[in-house]
């Protein structure tokens, strides 16, 4: 049961990822000619050269590279990719009656790719895909084995972006598609690793009863002791590890100071954090 309601609330999530990848191209790319990559891209260049819908296109373009896979990849991934290809043909073809919002080049490569990057990251998220350059980039891998799959994916994309630029004779397009797919990226990261930022602190320090014992009578985070070695000295020495939220660091770094000067902490951004405490650790 547990198991099903997972897999309804991943459906629903990439339904969710191919309703705002659609609103990406309807409401910015296809109406300002704007080719990206992907392919989707390849299809808003086809579009603007024919006039067929890019939804139907997006389907179309994607057979071959899914029957492609299904040696190397397996049925299972493969269907799940068609289904997931599928959905986000007919969502664009529905939505294709959706008025352009702007058409000013740098606020269409923005805004289209802040929707595209929310579209792509909740596919990583939920582990769905709908093929494209990401799974022609794995099966031509195969063979060609010089590049990484990240290098791979730019070159097909590049190509693509390329293209559109030549037969649109519109040089800027690249420009544009580059912002575009920078911005897609940075999103799309975000959406993969979440927003429940917080901040993993290492302290070392000579006193960490005092400060473990100040630090759980202020704050409900739960503190790990490491035992180390110095070898500057070659001295014992005691960390003291814990994850805290953005809004709880002023108050930590105030107790370590007043319990000993002389502590040394070291701080970064942890993207998510699961468990008691934080997000259940059930959650997708």
């Amino acid at each position: 049961m547990h198991l099903e309601k997972i897999q309804i609330k991943s459906f629903l999530f990439m339904l969710t990822g191919c309703f705002f990848y659609a609103l990406s191209l309807n409401l910015f790319f296809v109406p300002n000619k704007l080719v990206g990559g992907g392919i989707t891209g390849l299809g808003t260049l086809i579009n603007v050269l024919t006039g067929i819908g890019v939804g139907t296109l997006t389907i179309l373009l994607n057979i071959p590279i899914l029957i492609a896979a299904l040696k190397t990849q397996g049925v299972k991934f493969v269907l799940k990719c068609f289904v997931t290809n599928l959905v986000l043909g007919i969502i664009i073809n529905l939505l294709s009656f959706l008025p352009a919002l702007t058409h000013s080049p740098i606020l269409t490569a923005i805004y289209g790719g802040i929707l595209q990057g929310i579209g792509i990251g909740l596919f990583y998220r939920y582990r769905y895909s709908s093929g494209g350059t990401e799974l022609l980039a794995r099966i031509l891998l195969i063979k060609i084995k010089m590049l990484k799959p990240g290098q791979m994916i730019a070159v097909l994309d590049g190509i693509i972006v390329v293209t559109g630029s030549i037969v649109l004779n519109k040089p800027q397009n690249a420009l544009l598609a580059l912002i575009a797919i920078y911005i897609a990226a940075k999103i799309s990261d975000k959406i993969i690793t979440g927003f429940d930022n917080s901040k993993l602190v290492y302290i070392i320090t000579k006193r960490p009863c005092e400060i473990s014992s100040t630090l759980l009578s202020n704050s409900a985070r739960g503190i790990t002791e490491i035992k180390a070695k110095g070898m500057y000295k070659n001295s014992d020495q005691t960390i003291l590890m814990t994850v805290i939220k953005y809004t709880e660091f002023t108050q930590l770094k105030e107790i370590v100071q007043n319990t000993d000067p002389d502590a040394f902490l070291i701080v970064s951004d942890t993207t998510e954090v699961l468990g008691q405490g934080f997000k259940s650790i059930d959650e997708i």
